[in-house]
C-alpha cells in the first residue's frame, strides 16, 4: 500500500528522522487516503518531545507553540500549517474533554491506543508502510465505526466522541459496531457535560452525511440529550393518509431527502418538531396538526439559540420551518409575492424543503404534489427570465420621484411605494414610470380630499 504524501509533509518527516526521531503521518489523513478521499490536512506524530521538535525546525521555519502541554507544535511550510505531536498517553479526564495530564512516550502503539476510533488510529510511513494495531483498515473495509479499546472509557474521556461516532457513521455511510453502539446509548447522558458550541459543530457535520437516516433512526435517544424536544416525535403515529411513517421516521427520511446543506438539513430536522403538541383527531379518526408550522418554528428558534447557531443560520431555518407547509399557487402573482416577501434564495429553498417533505410522506397524491412544485418552478423561471418586478428596488419609481410628483414626505412615501408594488405584482398596473406616477398622484389626491372632508366635518 502506498500513500502519496505532500512534499511539505515528507520534508518535515525526513527532517525529524535525520535528527534521530521517528515520525509518521497519523489519524484522519491516513483514513481518508485509504478511502480514496483527499485529506483536509496531514498531521504528524513523532517520538521527539516538543522542545526537540522545535529545535529541528527553528529558525528555518515558522514554528507556532500550539499546545506544548499536550505535545503539539505547528510548523508552517510554504504558508501551510502542519501539526506535529509527540507520542503520548493521557491521564484522567476530569473535565470530560481534556486530559488532566499527559505523559510523553516513545512507542507509537501506546500513542495510537489513546485515540477514539480504530479508523482514526492508524499511522503511515513512506518506507515502513501502515501501522495498524487495532484493525482500522479492516473496519474501513467492513464499513464500521468501532472504539479503540473499551468504548465506555473512550466516551468517559470525552463524551463528544458519542456524536463524533454518529458523524463518522453518517459521513462514510458506515454502521456502528455493536459494543460501541451499546456504550453510546448507555453513556448518552454524558453529552449534558458538553458545551453547546461543540455539540452544534458536530450536529452540523453529522446532519450533512449521506448515511444520516440510519443514524437518526438508530440513535434518536442519543440526540434527545442535546435536543430533548425530539423525544415526543419518536413513535408518534400521524394517522393521516398523507403519511406512512411516525413523526420521527418521517423527519429522518426528509433530512436524507434534501441536499446536504446545513440550513436545509436543520430545517428538515426541526420542521415537524411542533407536531405532537398540535395533534388532533377528527370524527373519522384522521389525524391533523393544525398550526404546527408556527409551533415548530418557535421551537426551532429556541433550539438553535440554545445550541449557539449563528443568527443568519437561525433566521433562515426559522423562516423555512414556518413556511414549509405553505401552498404556493403556480401563478405569477403568487410567485412574485413570495419573492418580494422572502427573496429568491429562500423561496427556492422553500421549494426544496417542500420536495423533501413530500418525498418522506406516503405515495398518496405524491405525483400530483411534485407536479405542482414543477409548475411553480416553471413560473419562477419565467418571472426571473423576464425581469418582472417583485420588490421595491425593481419598481420604476422611487421615493425621490414621488416627492417630485407631490407626494408628501414621511410615511406616506413608503406606503405609496408599497401600494404601487402590490398593484404591479398583481398585474393591475404596468411597471412604467408615467403610469406609476399618475397612480401615486391619484392616491395623494384621494388622501387630500379625504383630509379636507374630515377637516370640514
Amino acid at each position: 500500500m502506498h500513500i502519496e504524501l505532500p512534499r511539505a509533509a515528507r520534508l518535515l518527516m525526513e527532517r525529524l528522522e535525520q535528527k534521530g526521531f521517528e515520525a509518521w503521518i497519523v489519524g484522519g489523513c491516513v483514513r481518508d487516503c485509504l478511502l480514496g478521499r483527499t485529506p483536509h490536512d496531514f498531521d504528524i506524530c513523532t517520538a521527539a518531545k516538543p522542545a526537540q521538535t522545535i529545535s529541528c525546525f527553528e529558525p528555518e521555519f515558522h514554528v507556532i507553540k500550539t499546545g506544548l502541554q499536550h505535545g503539539t507544535v505547528t510548523v508552517v511550510v510554504d504558508g501551510e500549517p502542519f501539526e506535529i505531536t509527540t507520542y503520548r498517553v493521557d491521564g484522567a479526564y476530569s473535565d470530560g474533554r481534556h486530559p488532566d495530564e499527559v505523559s510523553f512516550v516513545t512507542d507509537l502503539r501506546e500513542d495510537l491506543s489513546r485515540r477514539d476510533f480504530t479508523i482514526n488510529a492508524m499511522a503511515y510511513h513512506p518506507v515502513r508502510g501502515l501501522a495498524d494495531y487495532f484493525g482500522g483498515a479492516e473496519d474501513l473495509a467492513a464499513g464500521m465505526v468501532r472504539c479503540v479499546g473499551d468504548p465506555a472509557k473512550r466516551f468517559g474521556e470525552d463524551a463528544l466522541r458519542i456524536l463524533r461516532a454518529l458523524r463518522f457513521a453518517a459521513t462514510f455511510d458506515f454502521a456502528v459496531e455493536a459494543r460501541t453502539a451499546q456504550a453510546m446509548h448507555a453513556e448518552r447522558q454524558r453529552l449534558r457535560e458538553i458545551s453547546a458550541e461543540r455539540i452544534q459543530m458536530e450536529l452540523r457535520r453529522f446532519l450533512c452525511g449521506p448515511g444520516v437516516f440510519d443514524q437518526l433512526v438508530s440513535f434518536a435517544d442519543v440526540l434527545c440529550v442535546p435536543v430533548p424536544e425530539i423525544a415526543p416525535m419518536i413513535g408518534f403515529a400521524q394517522r393521516n393518509p398523507h403519511h406512512r411513517y411516525d413523526v420521527w421516521t418521517h423527519t429522518a427520511a426528509s433530512v436524507q431527502a434534501i441536499r446536504p446543506v446545513p440550513e436545509l438539513r436543520l430545517t428538515m430536522l426541526l420542521h415537524d418538531i411542533g407536531k405532537p403538541a398540535s395533534f388532533s383527531l377528527d370524527k373519522r379518526g384522521v389525524g391533523h396538526f393544525y398550526g404546527h408550522p408556527a409551533r415548530s418554528a418557535a421551537l426551532a428558534a429556541q433550539i438553535l439559540r440554545r445550541l449557539k447557531f449563528d443568527n443568519a443560520t437561525a433566521k433562515t431555518v426559522e423562516t423555512l420551518v414556518l413556511h414549509h407547509d405553505d401552498a404556493v399557487e403556480p401563478k405569477p402573482r403568487q410567485v412574485k409575492r413570495w419573492l418580494g416577501r422572502v427573496g429568491e434564495t429562500v423561496f427556492r429553498q422553500m421549494l426544496e424543503v417542500r420536495r423533501a417533505d413530500i418525498a418522506a410522506q406516503s405515495d398518496w397524491r405524491r405525483a400530483e404534489k411534485f407536479r405542482r412544485i414543477d409548475q411553480v418552478e416553471a413560473v419562477l423561471a419565467e418571472v426571473l427570465a423576464e425581469g418582472q418586478c417583485y420588490c421595491l428596488k425593481d419598481l420604476a419609481v422611487n421615493g425621490v420621484d414621488l416627492m417630485k410628483a407631490g407626494v408628501p414626505q414621511g410615511k406616506q412615501i413608503g406606503e405609496t411605494l408599497n401600494r404601487l408594488l402590490a398593484l404591479v405584482v398583481d398585474g393591475e398596473l404596468p411597471n412604467e414610470r408615467e403610469a406609476l406616477l399618475c397612480a401615486a398622484q391619484g392616491f395623494a389626491g384621494g388622501a387630500a380630499r379625504t383630509d379636507g372632508r374630515e377637516a370640514r366635518s
